[in-house]
């Protein structure tokens, strides 16, 4: 009787061994093909085009000074009206042309206990501004703006709010050619680094489409915009 549990108790341990032999052997298989199934490539592809600005903002910024606040503002008046009709006689239509409130400043109470005392009592910086789609003929007339310098009107350049600004719009229109591209070059890149290391290109695991940036083509020239796209895209690789 003793004998037959001993015997049985080898057997089931026997079997139970047996078992879990080829589990562990299934499992090792199963997670090696599996090992083999997820390897994978990551690759960037870049896409990048020159455009054109298709607007253009640019602050006229001139300065009046004097003593009276009620010929400051006749000054000022006067030199807007100047201006105006400067552009207007060089293209720009005046719906392209607004100006915004002097900004004045009375020097007389920023003094501070300072003995010293200002040639002139007010100052103020008026800023005309156009925006307008014909960027070509806006440039054209920026260098003509010295004719009125020699008019007497002073015109103040560096401030921050007296920048030109040159803007891209229709990246809507150029986004879906580009992403192509990127997505193109993405996958040139990928096989070639299957063909090198003896694999080949499977599906797409994962991609991810890169933030476009636009920038300047350089300080120069800001007018011509550099629009770039880096997309990102992960490919299986198998033998």
């Amino acid at each position: 009787m003793q004998q037959n549990s001993r015997t049985s108790a080898f057997i089931l341990g026997a079997f139970i061994f047996i078992g879990l032999s080829a589990l562990g052997y299934l499992l090792g298989n199963a997670a090696i093909e599996y090992k083999q199934y997820d390897r994978s490539v990551t690759v960037k592809g870049l896409s990048e085009r020159e455009y054109g600005a298709d607007i253009v903002i640019w602050p006229i910024q001139f300065t009046v000074a004097g003593n009276e606040l009620g010929d400051l503002y006749e000054a000022i008046e006067k030199k807007s009206v100047k201006i105006k009709e400067f552009l207007g006689k060089n293209g720009i239509r005046p719906e392209e042309i607004t100006l915004a409130s002097p900004a004045i400043t009375d020097k007389s109470a920023q003094q501070y206990g300072n003995n010293g005392r200002a040639e002139f009592r007010y100052t103020a910086i008026q800023t005309v501004t156009v925006y307008s789609k014909e960027i070509k003929m806006v440039r054209s007339v920026m260098a003509l703006l010295s004719k009125l310098g020699k008019e007497g009107i002073v015109f103040t350049a560096g401030n921050y709010d007296s920048r030109t600004e040159y803007l891209f719009t229709r990246l809507n229109e150029v986004k879906p050619e580009m992403i192509e591209e990127a997505t193109r070059k993405a996958r040139e890149v990928a096989e070639k680094f299957a063909s090198d290391s003896q694999s080949k290109l499977g599906k797409i695991k994962r991609a991810s489409q890169g933030q476009f940036s636009i920038s300047a083509r350089d300080k120069n020239n800001p007018h011509i915009k550099k629009i770039r796209v880096v997309s990102t895209v992960a490919y299986y690789l198998s033998d």
